[in-house]
């Protein structure tokens, strides 16, 4: 079963369900924005990938932030407010039979469906 999960506006996402679609490879998407966003999965992204690395630091959201949030950022601070704000999760999020992908690349996704 593969997940790929994030806001579907997003060009990043278009381009990954582009390349599973042009690929043949079936999946579901799971849209922040339609279909919710909850602590839980949140905390699972973030133990399964790089907590940092799943903040999108180059987004509106992440810069509309306080010095003082930024500052102090850390895997417990960022969960609440990944969840609140789910439009500063690092996009797209692949799960893919359990393992767990951030970002897209045609190569990198060559590499996980060869």
């Amino acid at each position: 079963m593969i997940t790929l999960y994030g806001i579907s506006n997003c060009d990043t996402i278009k381009k990954a369900k582009k390349y599973l679609t042009d690929n043949n490879i079936e999946f579901t998407f799971h849209d922040y924005r339609k279909d919710g966003v909850n602590e839980q999965m949140v905390s699972e992204f973030a133990d399964k990938l790089d907590w940092e690395q799943l903040v999108n630091k180059r987004g509106t959201t992440y810069r509309a932030l306080t010095d003082e949030q930024k500052q102090n950022l850390t895997k417990e601070s960022a969960i609440p407010l990944l969840v609140e704000q789910p439009a500063m999760i690092k996009r797209p999020v692949l799960v893919n039979n359990g393992s767990y992908h951030l970002g897209f690349k045609a190569a990198q996704y060559d590499e996980i469906f060869k």
